[in-house]
């Protein structure tokens, strides 16, 4: 095979790299900003707010900010909760937080085979049933928002794919310059 066909050869599919590169690298970038968009407005809309930095000035345990609450919570006190890192210390650091202080450590499991195995009518029924409900709205609302955290991540690993393949195609690019350059100064009958 003669070397001008093949860096011809070569260089063509290093094209066709750059060009499946660059359409990666714009669908990763459409993606994140899909997720970015997506997890901020549906937050956005829930209208959920991290409780006021003066809160957080009287910690304590059984109370609605515990001393546990602090070093994540706090950093975000009196902010709208709108972004995935906001979700997921809101998820795992407030609302696992008062769901674990409940009976049974506010494990819905637990407490809905207690409910059904209290007396009918009862007043242990009734707390327990109560506790039921609050259990149940407690951990969904704690997976809604662990959902929208796992989505956001999945986002900013779209980012950096995307910067990863505009990093290739450019590095290609100039691979495939330097096989056309190579290709136009070979002899017509040089050997590979």
């Amino acid at each position: 095979m003669r070397r001008r066909i093949f860096d011809l050869i070569a260089s063509a599919v290093g094209l066709v790299t750059v060009v499946v590169l660059v359409v990666a690298g714009a669908l990763l970038m459409w993606g994140w900003s899909f997720t970015d968009s997506t997890v901020h407005h549906q937050l956005a809309e829930q209208q959920i707010y991290f409780p006021p930095k003066s809160a957080f000035d009287h910690a304590k345990a059984g109370t609605e900010i515990t001393p546990s609450m602090i070093p994540s919570v706090s950093q975000y006190a009196g902010q709208q909760l709108v972004t995935g890192q906001q979700a997921e210390v809101y998820a795992d650091d407030f609302i696992a937080v008062h769901l674990s202080e409940l009976p049974y450590h506010g494990v819905y499991a637990a407490i809905s085979s207690a409910a059904r195995a209290a007396t009918p009518g009862s007043t242990q029924a009734a707390k327990l049933n109560a506790l039921e409900q609050t259990s149940f709205q407690g951990t969904t609302l704690r997976g809604l928002l662990l959902e929208a955290y796992a989505f956001s991540v999945i986002g900013t690993i779209a980012f950096w794919a995307a910067i990863a393949a505009f990093s290739l195609a450019l590095v290609m690019v100039v691979l495939v310059g330097f096989g056309f350059w190579h290709a136009s100064r070979t002899p017509e009958n040089a050997e590979l």
